[in-house]
């Protein structure tokens, strides 16, 4: 975690959560207890922050300062309100092209989906509020700076997200195995969402039954997989060369 994008002590993490603050996940000592802690608790959870319990050796890692029990890390950015980037980039006249990702969990492959997401013209990048990659240090450094360049927008359930895009004339598209359409057979010059999954489980199976359409990439290995930073890659490329 980088020095500058943290905040330790519990009630400076109180504070910068009342405050509005973009407190990414906080670290908490395991059977940490008193008034003071059981604030905290409850201010996290009345605003969705998600955190995790951690050895005290953890929190010492973080900082030598006096910690209290609970290290906050804060986004070095800010993320946008889906509504507002969905109509903005629907009054602009272009065709929307928007990333969602499911439960992805690695800050290294955020950055790098990030990076390709710049790259290729994505008008923004959703994600959830619990269970996603964190935007720190790593994410920053992996996407090469791209992640000041894309909109990101965190919500509070992807399927709500989905939904929204679909009223809004947005096909959604999930990148799954269990599937037997290939990316290459469908068409992706309208205005779309595709739908990256986890690195270990892929998309949840509850946010596949409600996208339109599924698609797979062709596999001639032994390997059944990719790294979800490469295949979300080959997808966004396959747009490119459509819609031009």
């Amino acid at each position: 975690m980088e020095k500058d994008n943290q905040i330790f002590g519990i009630r400076a993490i109180i504070e910068a959560i009342q405050s509005g603050r973009e407190v990414d996940k906080v670290f908490i000592q395991k059977e940490a207890q008193g008034d003071l802690m059981r604030d905290l608790m409850k201010t996290m959870k009345a605003n969705k922050i998600n955190f995790t319990y951690v050895p005290v050796e953890k929190l010492n890692r973080l900082t030598s300062k006096n910690h209290q029990g609970a290290v906050a890390s804060i986004a070095p950015i800010s993320f946008v309100d889906l509504e507002t980037l969905v109509t903005n980039v629907v009054d602009s006249g272009k065709t929307p092209l928007f990333l969602i990702l499911d439960q992805l969990s690695d800050a290294r492959n955020f950055g790098a989906i990030i990076r390709t997401a710049e790259c290729t013209g994505v008008d923004g990048i959703i994600i959830g509020k619990q269970g996603a990659a964190p935007v720190n240090g790593d994410t920053v450094k992996t996407s090469a700076g791209a992640v000041f360049n894309v909109p990101i927008c965190k919500v509070e359930h992807i399927k709500d997200a989905i939904f929204y895009l679909q009223g809004s004339g947005i096909k959604t598209i999930a990148a799954t195995e269990k599937t037997d359409d290939s990316i290459y057979d469908l068409s992706l010059s309208e205005p779309l969402a595709i739908i990256m999954g986890s690195e270990d489980r892929g998309v949840n199976p509850s946010v596949l039954k409600i996208v339109d359409e599924k698609a797979k990439l062709p596999m001639f290995g032994t390997i059944s997989s990719l790294n979800v930073s490469v295949a979300c890659g080959a997808f966004l490329y396959e747009v490119v060369r459509q819609r031009k």
